[in-house]
């Protein structure tokens, strides 16, 4: 008599676990930092804003190196962003400088961003299966992504803490700075304008020794100065939008150009 096997055992193996485990880290950063700015402890509450961005940095990395993408991931990461990004964010700078704006003005201010980075976030979910896609098959993204915003909205506490201006003692300023700040970036967001991604930017051969340097030049003051390395990183990143723009330009016209120049030779 034949012994019938035993039945296999189902379950989610655990390779499949662990991204999604640093994006409810990511999650668990973000609301910290909230927990943080109601106890008026800013340093703490950005700190972990920015961490929840480096681990959702890695998350999809760790996902695709173990094999372990996945549509709830996708959508696990989504959740976690609009939280860690769009609306811990929006609570600090409503805590920290809105608020002193007249009437509603600030919390409506606020919101902005916390909707931008939602509406965002809805697009890029809706467009994933999307194939017409012109930003995304150059190699460029639609708008700032959300931890990007998440981290220019932020710049004005990096200024604070990096060199403590009397300018921004003043509540009205402040307040002002912040909403201008955050206003724009919301505007980011939500814009169709092509932003730079990875897969866009390519370095020459003779580059690659430099720019490894340069990474480890940013680490180290990342560590000795963060606040400082902070602010002059998020300046940077945003004068690479008018230049991403330019660039797409470039890209898109001469492949309209080799396009034009195709169906010539075929006429």
């Amino acid at each position: 008599m034949i012994e019938a096997e035993p039945p296999r055992r189902r379950g989610i193996p655990l390779r499949a676990v662990v991204p999604n485990a640093v994006t409810v880290m990511a999650l668990g950063c973000g609301l910290t930092g909230v927990r943080f700015a109601i106890g008026g402890e800013w340093e703490k509450a950005v700190t972990f804003i920015l961490l929840a961005a480096v681990l959702d940095g890695i998350d999809g990395r760790i996902a695709r190196l173990l094999k372990a993408t996945s549509r709830f991931g996708a959508e696990l990461d989504s959740l976690s962003d609009v939280t860690a990004f769009g609306v811990a964010p929006t609570l600090l700078a409503y805590l920290w400088a809105l608020q002193y704006l007249p009437g509603r003005l600030g919390w409506m201010i606020a919101l902005a961003h916390a909707i931008a980075c939602a509406l965002r976030l809805a697009r890029f979910n809706a467009q994933i299966d999307a194939e017409d896609q012109p930003h995304k098959r150059l190699g460029y993204l639609t708008g700032i992504p959300a931890p990007a915003g998440a981290g220019l909205a932020l710049t004005p506490f990096y200024v604070q803490f990096w060199l403590d201006p009397v300018w921004l003692q003043d509540e009205t300023i402040r307040a002002t700075i912040v909403a201008v700040v955050g206003l724009a970036v919301a505007f980011m967001m939500v814009s169709n304008l092509p932003t730079y991604s990875w897969g866009s930017v390519r370095l020459r051969p003779s580059w690659r020794f430099p720019a490894l340097a340069g990474v480890g030049l940013l680490a180290g003051a990342l560590f000795t100065n963060p606040w400082a390395t902070l602010t002059i990183f998020s300046a940077g990143y945003a004068l690479t939008v008018p230049l991403a723009i330019r660039s797409y330009a470039r890209i898109k016209a001469r492949e309209e150009a080799a396009r034009r120049a195709g169906a010539g030779i075929q006429a």
